[in-house]
């Protein structure tokens, strides 16, 4: 098994689709599938089951993934450490974030980091912070920008950035929505019961949100869950409910005009926002000199 087979391998693992694999890995899906039947004649196992309907990872499979993802992590580091012998650095890395995350909390970490390091380049992928951290421990990525939950996966690192309080926001705009919470503020107790909640399907915000709510025996209306705190802020500028998000969030939605923050009798835990990687790759030098950089500037 060589790393180009590696890669292939590893890409038809995660996406399970012969044709999205070859078009990631510029091949056709019939080469796709005869590099998986030579690796499967080579190491005497099926490695997928296959049939009309579904591709499925076999327990042979998953073992050899594993192999796979540890395989080529130690050649790229290797490939980095040979590269760094007399050279500037140089190499790729991918990094994993929500979108306000990439400009909110990356921006002035890629600014130093690509001054520094004009070889180095970076992937940057986006999309629901709660994936972040499946997506590192996985291999998907190098790098996540995320917030810290409270209990860490033991393969990880994490470095902290910043923090972000968690603010509950209403809509701004006028709306049956707006009307209820003006008409709670008088007796300062929001009608929970009533009131349409909207929140993120998962993720370190929306259990801090639960854990606030089983402290106030709330048990809360919910309208709505949705993938990603930007959505929570566009569904309340809509005046369809109130929702909990990031002030980093807040600060930068384009939406922010449509609401309101409201108190709270007590605040809700703020995120740890920062970077996180797999420990037993903190040696590499493309990743290491991402993390000094991140430690410089936060």
């Amino acid at each position: 098994m060589n790393t180009r087979e590696m890669e292939i391998f590893n890409h038809l693992a995660r996406s399970l689709h012969f044709a999205k694999t070859g078009e990631a890995m510029h091949l056709s899906a019939s080469a796709v599938s005869r590099t998986v039947q030579r690796l499967e004649e080579e190491l005497g196992v099926a490695l997928f089951e296959r049939d009309n309907r579904r591709v499925a990872l076999t327990t042979a499979g998953q073992e050899v993934l594993q192999y796979s993802k540890q395989a080529l992590a130690n050649w790229q580091g290797l490939l980095s450490r040979l590269n760094q012998s007399g050279r500037e650095l140089a190499g790729e890395l991918s990094v994993y974030c929500s979108v306000t995350a990439a400009y909110a909390v990356l921006g002035q970490v890629l600014e130093t980091f690509r001054n520094r390091y004009p070889r180095i380049e970076l992937k940057l992928h986006t999309g629901d912070q709660a994936d972040s951290l499946e997506r590192v421990v996985a291999g998907e990525e190098d790098i996540a920008i995320t917030a810290r939950p409270e209990h860490l996966h033991q393969r990880l690192a994490f470095q902290v950035l910043t923090h972000s309080p968690l603010r509950l926001i209403a809509p701004a705009v006028p709306c049956v929505v707006a009307e209820m919470v003006a008409e709670a503020q008088g007796d300062g107790r929001l009608p929970w019961d009533r009131l349409p909640v909207i929140m993120s399907e998962r993720g370190v915000a929306r259990l801090e949100l639960e854990r606030w709510f089983r402290l106030h025996g709330i048990r809360p209306n919910v309208y709505a869950q949705v993938s990603g705190h930007e959505a929570i802020a566009s569904m309340v500028a809509l005046g369809l409910g109130v929702g909990v998000v990031p002030e980093l969030v807040l600060a930068h939605s384009p939406v922010a005009e449509r609401l309101r923050v409201l108190p709270l009798a007590d605040e809700m835990k703020p995120l740890a926002v920062g970077v996180c990687t797999l420990k037993q790759r903190l040696d590499n030098p493309l990743i290491e000199v991402f993390w000094q950089v991140a430690a410089s500037v936060s």
